[in-house]
Parts: structure tokens; sequence; C-alpha cells
């Protein structure tokens, strides 16, 4: 794997601006902050989204793959305003979970999600290498 940094571009902090990969593709459908029952023990962000990064790590699992492995995250957030202002909760919550393995990521504010009490989902598309990296 190699994390692409164009040259005079500032270090982006909490994600990379792209990875190159090679190998056998994992791609994790949306997840939201239930637990394995589908039922949500909290309504706080920081909870729903530390149970969601559990879910994505728990399906990367299924494939033999973990956080290292994630080249790309899509995340959906209800609310950018407690989103930008629960950073610092949110990095540790990450941290946490998913280590210091930072992929290309994005994020979008949406109206809603379709579980209506979700307030966050997240995909992801992991590379479990089957050779040498690039």
């Amino acid at each position: 794997m190699q994390f692409l940094q164009p040259p005079g571009w500032a270090t982006p902090k909490g994600y990379a601006n792209g990875v190159a990969a090679r190998g056998t593709l994992v791609f994790v459908g949306g997840q939201i902050g239930w637990n394995a029952e589908q039922r949500f023990e909290s309504d706080d962000f920081i909870d729903q989204t530390r149970q969601t990064l559990l879910n994505v790590r728990d399906v990367l699992a299924c494939a033999g793959a973990g956080p290292e492995h994630m080249v790309r995250m899509t995340w959906y957030i209800v609310d950018r305003v407690e989103y930008n202002a629960r950073l610092k909760e949110l990095g540790s919550a990450y941290r946490e979970v998913m280590g210091k393995h930072f992929p290309a990521m994005t994020c979008v504010q949406v109206a809603a999600l379709v579980e209506g009490a979700a307030k966050v989902e997240i995909e992801v598309t992991a590379v479990v290498p089957d050779g040498p990296s690039i």
C-alpha cells in the first residue's frame, strides 16, 4: 500500500489524500451504530460512531482484513455542526477502534439516513495484499 501525497501539499490530518494498493478488494456496505441485534444502545453521536467503526472492523475481519487494509472510507453524517464540534472525541473513538491507520476519506452531511435513529453511516473499501506491496 502506498499513501499518495502530492509534493508541496499540506499533510492531511486524520485521512490520506489517496492510496494505491493491489490485492483482494473488500467492500464493506454502509454500517451504522447499532449492535449485532440491530438495536441502538445510544443516541449519542460518538457512541454511535464507535459502534459503527466496530461493525466495520467486524465485517473486515470476515475477509481476513483489518483497519490496516482500508484504502477508502465514506462517512455519511446527519449533523456536520456536531461532527466538527466533537472532532477531538471522534478522533479518540476512531483511534481506539481503528488504530492510527487513516485511509482516503470523504465525509458528507445528508438530510437523513434510512434508519431514522442513525446519526452516522460508514462504508469502506479495503485491499488485502496478495503479493508484494506497491
